[in-house]
């Protein structure tokens, strides 16, 4: 599979089989989506199928209503998200989880959250696939996944795995 770290310039969306849309601060991720007029081309790629993953800043990207402020979004997943709703970088904390993915095995896991968006309404299609402390901070709709915490710094290796589930059907 073939992959890159961070957001990829508009020629090279073609070559990938998955896109993982990082933590960080949204607002730089929107501002370097307008400088490289990367808004339309990254929406087309993931409206065609393309297995994405968005973490934390990623979510709230992916998220079709921002709140908290409210900001622009690629609108692709039927969720809400608040900003910042856990509270400011002194309140990031550890949690613990269970991840439920659909083959209905639940997973004890431990999630990191940094500044991070909380998850306020799930839409019908949408798929709440773990929680913490009573809210949803995984959830999927189609090819697309969205966590709230940042996997890659507490739980693990499960979510990403979960994810490459998902790309591999789509390997050519």
């Amino acid at each position: 599979m073939r992959w890159r770290s961070l957001f990829p310039f508009v020629a090279q969306l073609e070559g990938l089989d998955g896109l993982i849309i990082p933590g960080g601060e949204s607002t730089t991720l929107i501002k370097l989506m307008d400088v490289f007029d990367f808004w339309d081309p990254l929406k087309s790629w993931i409206e065609a199928g393309h297995p994405t993953f968005g973490t934390c800043a990623g979510a709230i990207l992916l998220a079709a209503d921002v709140q908290s402020p409210a900001q622009k979004s690629l609108g692709l997943i039927d969720i809400t998200v608040e900003r910042n709703s856990y509270g400011r970088q002194i309140d990031s904390f550890e949690g613990h989880g269970t991840f439920c993915p659909e083959s209905g095995a639940t997973v004890e896991m431990d999630m990191v959250f940094i500044r991070a968006p909380r998850i306020t309404r799930v839409g019908a299609d949408v798929e709440s696939l773990a929680d913490c402390r009573g809210d949803t901070v995984v959830a999927r709709q189609g090819h697309i996944l969205v966590s709230t915490f940042h996997p890659e710094l507490g739980a693990g290796s499960r979510l990403h795995e979960y994810f490459l589930q998902m790309v591999q059907p789509t390997l050519k």
